[in-house]
């Protein structure tokens, strides 16, 4: 996989971070087929599809066809290309992904109450099937909870579902907000636990207890490389997707997070993290769920059987 080039500009430059793996592992895992990357990224290319003035980071180039020629050393079939705030509100480079795909990827936005009933008819059209809520303060300072809470009652008829990133010690204070909005409603990254506590620890143990009492909640089981402590090959992050596939298997997703922005620790190299499925997934059933059933009812629903 050949780098681009660095760029910078607005808060910190791609400098500052790792460049995505450039010669990632064949999984030993061999993934099933129809198997979706439930998250993953594109990142301009700059030059075409300018990052956000706003943003707090600026990435390396992403662009599609990279991740497309991911996808299919991984054995994966399908995409679903989340918004990131590097491009703040204007999805373009998603949705050029989503056109160049033939059909198999489909998009998660991020949008403002500006927008109109129009521009979400076009969203849908180019294959956006849900909205993000980000939290997280380094990224998006103090996130609007009134006007997310707007967007998501003029979702509410569309079909789409809300995915929400936050980090879990903030939880107790979301808790009232998140189950105020309607339909399915998604969780990043493990709900982004403290790994050192434990899956014990009250935090994740009230996460779960959200998780059991709302079903309209989803999680995906992602970023091992993000929430680890320890390093590859990320033993003390196992037992919280272990943890959330078992008690869950019905509402989990799984992606890469390529590129993997804003990593500065150590880049995951993509085949190995492929085979972290093995390791909290154990069984075809779970496997199944996780990479095919789940995410093809949630962004596909019009080629599953009923």
């Amino acid at each position: 996989m050949t780098q681009p080039a660095k760029v910078s500009g607005e808060g910190i430059s791609a400098a500052a971070y790792l460049p995505y793996h450039s010669a990632p592992s064949v999984p030993s895992f061999d993934v099933p087929k129809g198997a979706v990357d439930a998250h993953c990224h594109v990142f301009g290319p700059s030059a075409r599809f300018p990052f956000a003035p706003e943003r707090k980071y600026t990435p390396i180039d992403a662009a599609a066809e990279t991740l497309f020629t991911l996808r299919d050393h991984l054995g994966f079939s399908r995409n679903v290309i989340v918004q990131a705030t590097c491009h703040g509100r204007d999805n373009s480079a998603m949705l050029d992904a989503i056109a160049r795909s033939g059909g198999a990827a489909r998009g998660v936005a991020v949008v403002g109450e500006e927008i109109t009933e129009a521009e979400l008819d076009a969203l849908h059209a180019g294959g956006v099937r849900g909205v993000r809520f980000n939290f997280l303060k380094r990224l998006v300072g103090n996130a609007p909870k009134d006007a997310y809470q707007r967007i998501a009652a003029r979702l509410a008829d569309r079909g789409w579902h809300i995915v929400v990133y936050f980090e879990m010690a903030e939880l107790d204070d979301l808790r009232p907000f998140l189950l105020s909005l309607p339909g399915t409603i998604v969780v990043d990254h493990m709900g982004r636990p403290e790994v050192p506590e434990g899956i014990d620890s009250p935090a994740f143990q009230g996460f779960l207890r959200l998780l059991e009492d709302n079903e309209q909640f989803w999680v995906k089981a992602t970023c091992p490389e993000r929430l680890t402590q320890a390093g590859p090959p990320y033993d003390d992050v196992i037992p919280f997707g272990r943890a959330l596939v078992a008690g869950f298997p019905d509402r989990v997703l799984w992606g890469t997070d390529w590129p993997h922005p804003n990593m500065r620790s150590h880049m995951p190299d993509d085949g190995a993290l492929v085979d972290v499925i093995l390791r909290i997934a154990p069984t075809e059933v779970l496997q199944r769920k996780l990479l095919i059933d789940n995410p093809m009812r949630l962004y596909w629903p019009e080629e599953v059987t009923p």
